[in-house]
């Protein structure tokens, strides 16, 4: 009996100082009530009962999540803090902006939580009804190629690029800060069109006050079944954003085993899950050599885009 004791006891003074005492911090850097934060809050409170110590999360907002990306390299390695991120500031941003981090170098893959699907839709004032008149519209009048996103030099921004060439258009990218100012000018009839996510086009779409005309998967969006994708529509593309977790360089490889698992365990319970359905987002839950594999895929697959793309920052 006291030889067992012993042992658990041994066992756990082997973990890091961090696993045993500390609260783990989980960083976001975009506003409380935005899709990532929701999702981090909801990971953050199984994670707490999973790990057996407390999980909080911090919104550190700026720059497009730069800055909490900045945070996570000057943190302490000790597992005490982490970040969960959208793809774009360790996969875009930085073929744009002079970030201050290496993304391979200064960060290690804990995991891929999950993806989220684009769609692109038109105002209600557009005369287009299918993805294809809306491609003539463009064609003939470019007034109806101004289209929006919620940032320059956000996925969707670049995916409507991948879009135009293959559709043959010139389109005319105004960026906007945030969804809410995108939406407000498509639906007062401003600009023609908008690429955002599944989740910023579901409700709007269902009340009738815009037109989502395709979706970038590669089978249709479980929030909009009745939107075809691009493929379908003959437009060779399909793509996704992701949310995952980073740790910073130096991490315990055993505490990046034990989050990944309980980042897994989290965005597939069926209470997380149905609730982030409602968000747009599908769960994937992937391990750290999976989640490198992808980022390694996409950082270098949207490079090639941008690079394309003549795209620079005050741009649009």
């Amino acid at each position: 009996m006291f030889r067992l004791i012993a042992i658990a006891a041994a066992a756990l003074l082997a973990l890091p100082a961090a696993a045993q005492e500390r609260t783990l911090r989980v960083m976001v850097g975009f506003p409380a009530g935005a899709s990532l934060d929701t999702m981090t809050r909801l990971v953050a409170d199984k994670m707490k009962d999973s790990l057996g110590h407390p999980v909080i999360v911090e919104n550190k907002v700026g720059a497009g999540g730069r800055i909490v990306m900045d945070a996570l390299k000057a943190a302490p390695n000790d597992g005490s803090v982490i970040v969960m991120t959208p793809l774009a500031p360790v996969v875009t941003q930085p073929h744009v902006f002079p970030v201050r981090y290496d993304v391979f170098s200064d960060f290690v893959p804990i995991a891929h939580a999950s993806d989220f699907l684009f769609a692109f839709s038109v105002g209600t004032h557009v005369p287009a009804k299918t993805l294809q008149e809306y491609v003539a519209l463009a064609k003939k009048d470019p007034k109806w190629a101004n289209y929006a996103s919620a940032a320059a030099g956000s996925i969707p921004h670049f995916f409507s690029l991948v879009f135009a060439d293959k559709a043959g258009i010139t389109m005319n990218h105004i960026g906007y800060k945030g969804t809410a100012n995108a939406l407000t000018d498509l639906f007062g009839g401003q600009i023609a069109a908008f690429m955002g996510t599944v989740g910023d086009a579901v409700t709007h779409h269902n009340a009738g006050k815009m037109l989502t005309l395709a979706t970038s998967g590669a089978k249709r969006a479980g929030q909009l079944p009745q939107v075809p994708t691009f493929k379908e529509l003959g437009f060779d593309i399909e793509g996704a954003g992701w949310y995952a977790a980073f740790g910073p360089a130096g991490m315990p490889q055993e505490l990046v085993e034990r989050y990944s698992k309980a980042i897994v365990a989290a965005v597939h319970a069926p209470d997380v899950k149905s609730k982030l359905d409602n968000f747009g987002l599908i769960p994937t839950g992937l391990p750290p050599a999976e989640l490198a594999r992808i980022h390694r895929r996409d950082y270098e697959f949207w490079g090639k885009v941008i690079k394309a793309s003549g795209f620079k920052p005050g741009g649009g």
